[in-house]
Order: C-alpha cells, then structure tokens, then sequence
C-alpha cells in the first residue's frame, strides 16, 4: 500500500513538473510569430534556431548529467557532413530522413567514443572530447576527396523539402523547417528531463557513488544521455548543411565548441531554455555589435560575460523568479 502511494505521488510529481508554463508557451508563440513578423531576418534566425539546437545537445549532458565537452563540435560536424554526403551522391533525397539519418550517424559516433568520455575525471573528460574533435578535423581534412579538404564540402543541391518547398534565397523555407525541427527535438528533450531517467541523471550529477549506492546504473545513464546529446548535435550540424547547401572544416573546428559553452554561459545550463535563450542573446548580440565595430566584437561580448560572472546566475535568477511571480500557475 505504502509504495502504491508512493509511485502515485511520484507521478503527480513528474507531471506538475512537465507541465507547461504561461511564459515558456508565451516563448513559442513569438518564435512562431516572428515567421510572418521579421520576413527579412529569415536567415540569422534560421542560424539562431540552429545553434539553439546544438546548445541544447550540450545542455543535456553538461546541465542535466554533469558532463562537460570542449569538443561537441565533433557531432555537429560528423552530422554536417553525413547530410552533406547524402545530398551530394543522391543517397537520401528527402531532407527530413537525411537528417534523421544524420543524426543517427552522430549518435553512433557518440556511443562509440561515450567509453572514453566517461573515463577519469571532468579534465580528462575535457582533453578527450578537444582530441576527438580535433581528430576528426584533421581526417576530414585529408580525404579531401570525400569531404573536399580545406575546399569544403561543395557540389550539394538539396531537394524540396517534403517533395514541395524548395529552398529559398531569402531563407523562408530554411527556418519554418530549422523552427519545426528545433521545436519537435525539444518536446522530445522536455519529455526526458522530466522523466524518472531524467531524475536519475540529475541524482548521478549530483553524487555519482549515491546514486549507484541506491541502485542507480551510473555507466548506463551517462552512455545513453551521452548518445542522444551526440544525436542532437549531429542533427543541428545537418540543419546546417542542408540550409546551406555548403560544408567546411569549421563545422568542426574548436572555435564552435568555445562558441557553444558561451551560449551556455549567457543562458544558463540545466533548464533546457538556457540554450535556446543564449543563442538568441548570442547571435543578436554577435550580429549587432559586428554591425558597429566590426574589429571589436569579440571584445564586447567577453566585456558582458564577465558582467554576467561578476553579478552572479544567483541574482539573475532571482530577477527571473521575480519576473515568473507575476504570471501565477494554475493550481491542478
């Protein structure tokens, strides 16, 4: 009798958890809002929709199980370059199943080197995802004949989307689709971390050997969440090479993993919205400030990452819980 209350208090738990907030459906309205409002912005908001995708890969494994990467850049561009691959040789000609195809590539990948990711310590960790990365770059880079080299990935005509909507200039088509599969991976993310597995990640992040004490199987969870976090990466990369029609070695250069922890950086880790919200505040601010001082960017942007650290998450999230206070839930 105790446990059956037990497991139904647990349910009513998960599902107050997964219940969708005033401000988080507020947040997707504008995204789907800003198709028909910013018509000629259609391209850096595919490109925002695209690194929110890839943040939101590295928020699963370094917000929700602790585990951080200097190479995630490694799956976005293993993926960047199976879509490529399959557009260019006529392989898979629907978009969509290229990129599902695409990620399942990045997800193997990300299986197969999970076993030495997990092994030793956070700067262990760190050195092995920058040489997988690093690795990978340098292969791609000598078989120029499958990859093109230094020259890129070129040649890649992409069909019509769904057999009807072709790939347009202005970006219209690339972001309705960058938007939707940005949206549908995030359903499917939300639907995890807010799932028993997902507690059970929390629990391994939290404290490893606890968790294994009560029986938590801490190998398992980090491959799986390892692998899926691959998965996204490797469909975001695809994204990119589809809207694109291009490839290049910078898929898979460290610079866009460094860019990838300062998205977190500016959003904040281990809430799913961190990500999304970083690369918008990331490449409007990147867009912006390149617009005013094109030499000087970089320097601005390091300027308000270090006012971020001084003032501290803790206020900022506390002026985020002030501002939630004024849209209040409704009791179930």
């Amino acid at each position: 009798m105790a446990s059956g209350v037990l497991s139904t208090a647990v349910a009513d738990h998960l599902a107050l958890r997964a219940r969708w907030r005033r401000l988080e459906i507020a947040f997707w309205v504008a995204a789907a809002a800003s198709i028909f409002l910013l018509p000629g912005k259609h391209l850096i908001l595919s490109e925002i929709a695209i690194l929110a995708l890839f943040a939101l890969s590295l928020d699963l494994i370094l917000g929700y199980a602790g585990i951080i990467s200097l190479g995630h850049a490694a799956f976005f561009g293993f993926g960047a370059y199976a879509a490529g691959l399959l557009a260019k040789h006529g392989l898979i000609a629907e978009p969509l199943l290229a990129l599902l195809a695409a990620g399942a590539a990045a997800a193997l990948l990300g299986f197969a080197t999970s076993f030495l990711v997990l092994r030793g310590s956070d700067l262990t960790r760190l050195m092995v995802t920058l040489g997988i990365a690093l690795v990978l770059r340098e292969l791609a880079n000598k078989l120029g004949g499958l990859t093109g080299g230094a020259d890129g990935l070129q040649g890649i005509t992409m069909a019509p989307l769904l057999g009807r909507f072709s790939f347009d200039l202005a970006g219209r088509v690339a972001y309705v689709y960058s938007l939707g599969v940005l949206f549908v991976f995030f359903l499917v993310a939300r639907r995890i971390v807010h799932s028993p597995f997902g507690l059970s990640l929390q629990a391994v992040k939290g404290n490893a050997l606890r968790a294994a004490a009560i029986g938590i199987p801490v190998n398992v969870r980090l491959v799986a969440i390892y692998a899926i976090a691959a998965g996204y990466a490797g469909v975001a990369g695809a994204l990119l090479t589809q809207t694109t029609a291009f490839c290049s070695l910078e898929v898979l250069s460290f610079e866009r993993s460094a860019d990838l922890l300062l998205v977190l950086i500016i959003g904040g880790t281990g809430y799913l919205y961190g990500g999304l919200l970083g690369a918008v505040g990331f490449k409007l601010m990147q867009d912006w400030i390149a617009a005013m001082t094109p030499q000087y960017w970089q320097f601005w942007i390091g300027l308000i990452l270090v006012v971020i650290v001084l003032v501290g998450r803790d206020r900022f999230a506390a002026w985020a819980r002030g501002v939630m206070a004024l849209f209040p839930q409704r009791k179930p």
